[in-house]
């Protein structure tokens, strides 16, 4: 690492994998405790991962989509959960520099700040003098343990007019925390559910939502950053297709691992690797992978260029994003489950790292702004001439 902090792309992905073994190490001891070991915290802070989406003017690197992808793909070879973790603390982190510079010079003076949150409106809110009150619950926060601050989304009820969507930033402090994470997969995220009571936000820290939704950033630093003028959702999707990535390449290097000596049960092949059937599967979820990176690739260029040119997104590209990444996720779903499928009985047992990356990738497939189904949906309406029927593109 330079003094100055900013490291180039290659000393980045370096960093990250230098730490995959110690995120193996304890990815056990993070599933059975339902969030991440603070060793795995500490190495991906030493290795500069929560630096990556921070502007530089507060030491942190501001990263183009691509690095970032690698980066978090890098780390998910190591541990699904720590790379999802990391990629969450990206997308928050990121909104949160939409906020007036004040505010993101109080969230931005720890410069290895973790920054949680949801995209979720499960919360209500009311005016009151010099900002509004909370009150809530929201699911799936992960890393909240090691967090200190978190993104809140809420319905503000104004006194005249429409409620309205808006977004708020809250120390961890003001919020209770529900130890509810009791899961199949990803369960080293302790994506745990946080709680407002009554929780008093200053006006200085809210913001409706679509600032963020459109990339159209409060504080003029950021809005002349080509990293923040990008709408959010491109964002998340580039951001979260990192994760997935590294989940498929976790699956295979696994595979592979265990291939020499293995023979196949109740057959003659005393070597699985002499198989016409391993040969198959071996190549088919090598393909998928490849494919799923060549969509991580296009979304992140697509991310790139965009913010880079500052131009306006159109609504098709804007649901190209969401659709490359849903396909991603099945395209990384079904190379682990030839993989798993491939790595015979014994693979069931809790030691065997394939089982534990089976689950993750399913619980990746089953959320609600990543799966494959949903996105493809949303891309093909939008082709065939209808508006869009969601306002997260």
């Amino acid at each position: 690492m330079t003094k100055i902090g900013f490291p180039s792309r290659q000393q980045l992905v370096r960093k990250a994998s230098e730490i995959v073994p110690l995120l193996r190490k304890h990815a056990p001891w993070s599933e059975e405790n339902r969030r991440l070991h603070d060793e795995v915290i500490e190495a991906m802070t030493d290795a500069g991962v929560f630096r990556l989406r921070k502007p530089k003017r507060y030491d942190g690197y501001e990263v183009d989509t691509s690095t970032l992808v690698e980066v978090l793909s890098e780390l998910g070879r190591g541990d699904g959960s720590a790379s999802w973790v990391a990629t969450v603390y990206q997308i928050p982190g990121w909104m949160a520099c939409m906020f007036p510079d004040e505010v993101q010079d109080e969230v931005f003076a720890d410069p290895d700040v973790r920054v949680c949150g949801t995209l979720s409106p499960t919360a209500m809110a009311a005016p009151k003098d010099g900002g509004m009150v909370v009150n809530g619950k929201w699911q799936f926060i992960s890393g909240a343990h090691h967090s200190q601050w978190q993104e809140i989304i809420a319905i503000l009820i104004p006194e005249e007019g429409e409620p309205y969507p808006v977004m708020g930033l809250v120390p961890m402090s003001d919020l209770l925390i529900v130890d509810d994470w009791h899961t199949s997969g990803l369960r080293g995220t302790g994506s745990v559910s946080t709680v407002a009571n009554d929780v008093f936000v200053p006006r200085e820290r809210i913001l409706p939502l679509p600032v963020a939704l459109n990339g159209e950033p409060v504080s003029q630093r950021s809005a002349e950053s080509k990293a923040y003028r990008v709408p959010l959702l491109p964002v998340a999707a580039a951001s979260s297709i990192g994760p997935i990535l590294g989940i498929g390449k976790a699956a295979r290097e696994a595979f592979f691992k265990r291939l020499p000596g293995r023979k196949i049960t109740y057959t003659d092949y005393e070597n699985q690797a002499a198989a016409p059937l391993t040969h198959l599967q071996a190549a088919e979820a090598s393909m998928k992978l490849d494919e799923a990176d060549f969509h991580a690739q296009r979304l992140a260029t697509l991310v790139d260029t965009k913010g880079n040119e500052g131009a306006q997104w159109k609504t098709e590209e804007r649901v190209l994003a969401r659709a490359d990444m849903g396909q991603a996720v099945r395209l990384v779903r079904e190379a682990v489950d030839i993989f798993a499928t491939a790595s015979g009985g014994t693979s069931i047992y809790s030691d065997v790292p394939i089982q534990r990356i089976a689950r993750d990738v399913h619980a990746v497939y089953q959320h609600a702004l990543m799966h494959p189904n949903t996105n493809a949906e949303l891309y093909g309406r939008v082709l065939c001439g209808l508006a869009p029927n969601s306002l997260y593109i």
